[in-house]
């Protein structure tokens, strides 16, 4: 049996799980996003002793890479960094998008959608299918873009063919209204599958490792998909 530890502090929710292959063992969540850098490694060591684990026991590490918010997903990355390094436990990095996707636990055609502000959204397109027990994806397109664009970003996707399209992640309530006035077939995510959750993360990351992609610290890296705004503002400085 292999026991996963899955962490993602991408979003405003920090998650850590543990899983013993497909089996959640234990879920944390915190909140409050001002906090993250405070409560992720309390909250791991929590986790460990309410299951009677410790890091010994990991044979794997699944960390949320984002996109998301900047700061919260480099400190999940360099708490899974240091206990991989420390540890010489495998690791694999899994998206924000992707984690969402995976919430909805079916088939499809699956697209993520997180609010990025100024009617921007991450946008990430998952077609899902089931292998025996297991969920994987077979086609996936990642993009930053400005709502108007997202039918053409879904049409390239969909390669003209006729789909209902799940629709996951908080953008869907914000830009409610634009997205039912697509011309697709839809469905809408209930508010809490619209949580990024280190459960989904801990199954793709198992998924991955299953089908022989994992690796070393090293494949954790951040995901960005756009330029942070102090990017920006030098990029604008420099300009002047």
């Amino acid at each position: 049996m292999m026991k996963i530890l899955a962490i993602d502090t991408s979003s405003s929710n920090a998650s850590v799980a543990i899983l013993e292959d497909q089996n959640v063992l234990i879920e944390l969540n915190n909140e409050d996003e001002k906090t993250h850098s405070q409560k992720l490694m309390p909250m791991i060591d929590e986790a460990f002793k309410n299951i009677g684990l410790c890091l010994d026991d990991i044979n794997l590490i699944s960390c949320g890479v984002g996109p998301g918010s900047f700061t919260g997903v480099r400190i999940g990355i360099a708490t899974a960094k240091a206990f991989v390094d420390s540890k010489n436990i495998y690791a694999n990095g899994v998206t924000s998008l992707e984690s969402l996707a995976y919430n909805l636990n079916t088939e499809g055609y699956i697209c993520s959608l997180i609010d990025a502000g100024h009617e921007n959204v991450y946008a990430g397109f998952f077609h899902v299918v089931k292998d025996n027990d297991f969920f994987k994806t077979v086609k996936s397109d990642l993009a930053f873009l400005n709502l108007k664009d997202l039918s053409s970003f879904l049409e390239k996707n969909l390669s003209g063919n006729k789909h209902t399209i799940y629709f996951v992640g908080n953008a869907i309530f914000t830009y409610k209204e634009f997205l039912q006035n697509l011309p697709f077939e839809k469905n809408f995510a209930v508010p809490k599958q619209c949580i990024v959750s280190s459960i989904s993360t801990a199954k793709i990351g198992y998924t991955k490792y299953k089908n022989g992609d994992y690796g070393n610290s090293n494949v954790l890296s951040p995901i960005y998909l756009r330029k942070s705004q102090a990017e920006l503002a030098l990029e604008q400085s420099n300009k002047i």
